[in-house]
């Protein structure tokens, strides 16, 4: 029977990181206070490393038509594409801040959000690696957006 087995990379703190990899997660974090989460109280940032080494933020936007939200991860995507179109995104750090109690440990992308995340890399060829953190605790580091979803719909079915 086939399996699939998913690596990645837990760290204990962010200090384990390479430093390139550090300023990136930092960029993420100072970009939460730009969240518009009135509704969920669940902020979330993006900073993706482009590969000129460019580094663009994101954040989630939210809607009270709630279908309407927009998530930190294809904000940041769209932010990368305008600025730098046809450049692909190496690296993107993730984080998670909540009113509500102190997340510990890291936040995964949406469903919606890792289907994005996978064809980003599908489109450019290119693997984004993905480190993904809460408030405090454990950083994860996937070397592939392609990791956190294994069986991804692809352009090449239609």
């Amino acid at each position: 029977m086939p399996t699939h087995n998913i690596s990645y990379d837990a760290h204990p703190s962010p200090a384990a990181l390479s430093a390139e990899d550090q300023e990136l997660l930092e960029a993420a974090k100072g970009a939460l206070p730009n969240s518009y989460s009135p509704y969920s109280n669940f902020q979330v940032a993006a900073a993706a490393r482009l590969e000129d080494g460019t580094v663009v933020t994101g954040w989630n936007t939210e809607n009270a038509a709630y279908p309407m939200c927009i998530c930190a991860e294809p904000a940041t995507l769209a932010a990368a594409a305008s600025q730098r179109p046809g450049m692909p995104v190496v690296a993107m750090a993730i984080t998670v801040k909540s009113a509500n109690h102190v997340l510990d440990q890291p936040a995964s992308p949406c469903g919606s959000c890792r289907q994005q995340l996978h064809e980003h890399e599908s489109r450019f060829g290119t693997k984004m690696k993905l480190i993904l953190r809460g408030e405090s605790g454990p950083v994860f580091v996937f070397e592939s957006a392609g990791d956190i979803l294994p069986f991804g719909f692809s352009g090449k079915l239609l």
